[in-house]
């Protein structure tokens, strides 16, 4: 015997979530399986998370900055378990609210493991679940290079479990996430070192963005290490770690190493294989432009395709994906275009469109920018002084802006409306009709020229 619904949506993440909630909406029967916690890597080991430890980390640094105002503020220093125990009890509320979300919607939750025994038919803890519509929506898992003794170290999953604030840390990769939480170790007062294998971190971003943030990292505590590939990892006789480079530099002292050099597609045991769903080279299911993998019935969305791995990407494309199957709405689907997104480094980036190099490569010489660097005003009475920096990306006789990069504080907050320019097709003149807001840095974007 076996259960059916109209939708199965594994993975109870942002974007099965999102997915299941939409076709119940609609009227169909759904359901979610989900090994772990509801809310996927997001809620659990992922944005929620982090950005409790930015905002920790943030604080900090105007606690710090607080005699340039002439504040007379003591910092008596962190207490790193009742910080961990906070975050803790925040994210298991959320928990519970995914849950009650659920049952409010209609929605089955199945907890267990999903393994596909053929394209219609699922197996979860020996019960068997049928569907007319599957969506996969597994996520992704942290990547531990393969060198003696990565064991030693941690992965960004780790990085949430750790109950005590290390001294020393080394962080090594090249992407957000490492860049993230070297920020919020270093902003929480360890002793950090980024380890990157080229010439500096966030390679697939803005030049602009590249260059203010290598300027930045060391300002905020950071100790940058360029062209340094780990070659092992090895504990000391006091406990500590040792970490080796290719080129023979050496870190000793460690009390953390976390590796944060990429992630892969979450499809161990799921019986991809049974139900003939392909998977490419990286492990990832490609899917085309309607969330299709190449067998009927069967749908992916979120990091498990490798697409733009961003929660808000994963939330929308379920939504959309639901509306499609159950709303009646045919020609539903995500724009991958434009997406905006905010890497909540020390201080923040905020990016969306085309970097100046992609717009080229593009559009050639019809591609005009417009940059601008200046301190905000948050530091104007402070020694120190770090730079705010800013580009717009525009193509054609009517200056289309086809690219926006921030870098500095209040980039994270601010880009969203930009955002929502850029998507609309805004043009440069656009942007110089719209009245500053002052003072702010804000008003730098549309002061330009």
């Amino acid at each position: 015997m076996s259960t059916h619904f109209d939708c199965i949506a594994i993975g109870g993440g942002s974007g099965g979530l999102a997915a299941a909630r939409r076709a119940a909406s609609h009227g169909a029967s759904a359901a979610v399986v989900e090994k772990s916690l509801l809310g996927g890597t997001c809620v659990n080991v992922g944005c929620v998370p982090k950005k409790v430890m930015w905002n920790a980390a943030h604080t900090l640094e105007a606690v710090h900055r607080a005699q340039d105002f002439g504040l007379d503020v003591a910092y008596r220093g962190l207490d790193w378990g009742a910080l961990v125990g906070r975050r803790a009890a925040y994210i298991e509320r959320l928990n519970g609210i995914y849950a009650r979300n659920l049952d409010k919607d209609g929605v089955t939750h199945i907890q267990g493991h999903a393994r596909f025994l053929d394209a219609n038919t699922i197996e979860v803890d020996g019960e068997r679940y049928t569907a007319d519509h599957f969506i996969i929506a597994t996520g992704g898992q942290p990547v531990v290079p393969d060198v003696p003794g990565a064991e030693l170290g941690i992965d960004s999953d780790g990085f949430f479990a750790l109950r005590e604030q290390p001294r020393r840390a080394a962080v090594v990769g090249a992407g957000y996430i490492a860049v993230e939480l070297a920020g919020v170790l270093a902003g929480l007062g360890t002793e950090t070192s980024l380890l990157v294998r080229r010439h500096g971190p966030l390679r697939d971003f803005d030049q602009l963005i590249q260059e203010g943030l290598q300027e930045a990292l060391p300002q905020h505590g950071v100790d940058l290490m360029t062209h340094c590939t780990p070659s092992r990892v090895e504990r000391a006789p006091d406990g500590t770690l040792t970490l080796t480079a290719e080129d023979g530099r050496t870190i000793e002292g460690l009390e953390t190493v976390i590796w944060a050099v990429g992630r892969r597609a979450n499809i161990d045991g799921l019986g991809l294989d049974a139900a003939g769903v392909a998977t490419d080279q990286a492990g990832q299911v490609p899917v085309n432009e309607w969330q299709e993998t190449n067998v009927p019935g069967i749908y992916s969305l979120g990091d498990v395709t490798g697409r733009i791995p961003l929660t808000p990407v994963a939330i929308a494309t379920g939504r959309r994906l639901g509306d499609r199957l159950f709303g009646g709405q045919k020609d539903r689907r995500m724009d991958f275009e434009n997406v905006p997104t905010v890497v909540f480094s020390h201080p923040p980036i905020g990016t969306v469109g085309l970097t100046e190099a992609e717009a080229r490569e593009q559009y050639g010489d019809a591609v005009t920018c417009f940059s601008t660097t200046f301190v905000a005003m948050d530091y104007a009475l402070s020694d120190h002084k770090p730079r705010t920096r800013m580009k717009l990306v525009t193509v054609g006789e009517k200056q289309r802006v086809v690219g926006c990069h921030i870098l500095g504080t209040g980039a994270d907050e601010m880009l969203q409306g930009f955002a929502v320019a850029v998507k609309m097709g805004a043009a440069k003149r656009d942007f110089d009709e719209t009245v500053a807001i002052h003072p702010t840095s804000a008003e730098e974007m549309v002061t330009m020229t």
